[in-house]
């Protein structure tokens, strides 16, 4: 099957398994979503759920959040995965914002990245979600669907998102992204992942993946050095 024919059948069945899916990290504005997705970082959706409220009470706005001290900030996301790093970053993101930026989140995807704490998929999903400029943010779980998919080499992330973008329509990157995301966590999982009942999985990952993914399964965790 051909990769624009194999787009075409996974774009059909997320359309009908997922549909039209909600952004899961919770935000108000451009910037509530600037902030929770730096936050996303080795953390899962949930935890950043559950630790943005109280951090935008305090500080809805960059001029609020410039104005809350390191160790204040690490208070409110103490729970997420690389906090002390994360506080700092959200800090300095702040003051990056209002001093270059008039306090708004630019629309732009090299000013974006230029934010400390932003990469370059934090961008794409800014851009994507926030501003409804057509991006299709890659991250390890889109990348993982993707190879197993046959959408992708699997070679790097940035490959697999030169591979996505070649394939699907412009105009449907924002939401596909979204829905390769809640796909995967319904019916595709990093673990005790089954391809025989994965609606995309039965038919679209070949015998050779199938039989990298059971031997990467069957490998001992590497020791730590």
């Amino acid at each position: 099957m051909r990769r624009h024919e194999r787009a075409a059948r996974i774009q059909a069945i997320l359309d009908a398994h997922i549909g039209d899916p909600p952004i899961p990290l919770e935000h108000r504005d451009p910037f509530t979503l600037l902030v929770a997705v730096v936050l996303s970082a080795q953390c899962t959706d949930e935890r950043v759920n559950q630790v943005t409220p109280a951090l935008f009470a305090e500080a809805p706005t960059p001029h609020h959040l410039r104005q809350l001290t390191v160790p204040r900030i690490r208070h409110h996301i103490r729970s997420c995965g690389l906090a002390p790093q994360k506080a700092k970053a959200l800090r300095a993101l702040a003051e990056r914002l209002v001093v270059e930026h008039g306090g708004a989140v630019p629309r732009d995807l090299d000013a974006l990245e230029a934010l400390p704490g932003v990469g370059h998929k934090t961008a794409g999903v800014v851009l994507a979600q926030a501003f409804g400029v057509p991006a299709f943010p890659v991250d390890t779980h889109i990348h993982r669907l993707a190879w197993r998919w046959g959408l992708s080499s699997g070679r790097s992330v940035a490959q697999t998102e030169r591979d996505l973008v070649r394939t699907f329509p412009r105009e449907r990157w924002s939401t596909l992204h979204l829905q390769f995301i809640w796909f995967g966590r319904r019916f595709c999982p990093a673990r005790r992942h089954d391809p025989e009942v994965c609606p995309i999985c039965t038919w679209a990952m070949s015998r050779t993946r199938r039989a990298i993914e059971r031997r990467r399964r069957s490998l001992p965790p590497a020791r730590p050095r």
